[in-house]
């Protein structure tokens, strides 16, 4: 077996570990009959739905909006698509719908909300007297600034008619279990898509603290409201959420621990480096290439051959318009500029769900010949870091990995193979 398909084996595993039709089941609530109303948002809310459908034979209706592409199938369950990562009026709309559906609800209605990454912008409710070309607008420079996922989905929260807890406030008083996936680094429920049904710990002077650090500029009025409290929060303890209860069925951790169990069976030691790691995608590749070396080199903190495993979510300060490409992507760019061809050292890494940025593929691989192929393609890495087109570099040298949507979203999956040819 090739590197290259011992990391395709890892990835694999990892995907499989996260499989909604796995991992739903389980933690469904007891079917007593009565109607079950279902919501949901998110990459992986599709699966889920029909996860349920299929395990459910009580009366049960809902909704849940997912990302264009990753819908699948339902019979009682309705699926609409939307955008990602910039919200869109299918979101709007599907949000709207979602609110009237559990409005007016009694103390005897249960619904189940189906939550998985990606829900935040395919949420997209803005508060009164907010237009959704303002989210948008928002959304799109804190993708640009490099903002993390928590600081965005802070600003996100204040924003929104829906987020930030307000959707199981709206259900109340109905009974809520939400069962989601998470794709944050510290599985936090209040960050998984926005935390649209538990308690938020942040407050609207938060959000403009992370305005103002990333310089993003916003309308006095909108200042204002901020800064008087009139968009915020339900927080932990809020009488309206005390009928809402929070599962976790699927982590990065687990899928990680799926791939070391994988690497085990072949013969290789897993090292798993941790499922929350931060920070700008190239700096991190940089970091990671340092331990790679040092198992390569000198045996620590593993003998080879061993696979290194991180998850968790990098981010990308983009310094181009022309830039294609994701997060994963640059940090194999980081990653091979590191490396400079330090043989026996190979690399995937990929977003869990199938899209990495703006493209098509997952992610892509990186090999001990990836620099000296390029060159013999003109292709020069640095201006390619430059210009964040890691999607471009890759598709030139063949070498991005293209699964489709997979359906599912445990974040960032990344594996560095030391020690086999």
């Amino acid at each position: 077996m090739s590197p290259r398909d011992i990391l395709r084996r890892l990835f694999d595993a990892a995907i499989a570990a996260a499989d909604p039709a796995l991992c739903v089941p389980p933690h469904l609530p007891a079917d007593d009959g009565g109607r079950l109303i279902v919501i949901g948002a998110g990459k992986a809310s599709a699966v889920m739905a029909r996860a349920v459908e299929e395990h459910w034979s009580g009366p049960l209706d809902g909704l849940v909006v997912t990302r264009y592409g990753h819908g699948v199938p339902c019979e009682r369950i309705e699926i609409v698509e939307a955008a990602h990562p910039v919200p869109d009026a299918a979101g709007e709309a599907a949000a709207a719908r979602i609110l009237g559906r559990i409005s007016g609800l009694t103390a005897s209605d249960r619904v189940l909300a189906l939550i998985s990454g990606g829900g935040s912008a395919l949420l997209a409710a803005p508060a009164a007297g907010i237009t959704l070309a303002e989210k948008r607008g928002l959304t799109t420079a804190l993708l640009r600034s490099g903002a993390s996922i928590g600081e965005m989905n802070c600003v996100r929260k204040h924003l929104s008619a829906i987020k930030g807890g307000r959707l199981a406030a709206a259900a109340w008083p109905a009974s809520v279990l939400t069962l989601a996936i998470s794709d944050v680094p510290g599985d936090d429920p209040a960050v998984i898509a926005s935390g649209p049904t538990v308690g938020d710990p942040t407050t609207a002077v938060d959000a403009l603290k992370v305005l103002d650090f990333h310089g993003i500029a916003i309308p006095a009025a909108l200042r204002a409201r901020l800064e008087s409290g009139e968009l915020e929060t339900p927080k932990p303890g809020d009488p309206r959420l005390a009928r809402a209860e929070f599962r976790l069925v699927a982590s990065p951790r687990q899928m990680l621990e799926a791939a070391a169990a994988t690497a085990h069976q072949l013969g290789i030691t897993p090292l798993i480096l941790g499922d929350a790691i931060e920070g700008e995608a190239r700096e991190v590749g940089k970091a990671l290439a340092g331990i790679a070396l040092g198992c390569g080199r000198h045996g620590f903190p593993a003998q080879k051959p061993c696979v290194l495993l991180s998850g968790g979510e990098t981010t990308v300060t983009l310094k181009s318009d022309g830039g294609r490409g994701g997060r994963n992507t640059e940090f194999l760019l980081g990653l091979a500029l590191a490396l400079d061809g330090a043989p026996d050292i190979h690399a995937l890494a990929a977003d869990t769900d199938g899209i990495d940025g703006s493209q098509d593929n997952a992610g892509a691989f990186v090999d001990p010949a990836t620099l000296q192929r390029a060159r013999e393609r003109g292709l020069d890495i640095r201006q390619y870091l430059t210009a964040n087109d890691a999607w471009g570099y890759f598709s030139a040298l063949g070498d991005l990995l293209v699964t489709g949507p997979t359906r599912t979203n445990v974040n960032d999956f990344r594996a560095i193979l030391v020690g086999l040819e």
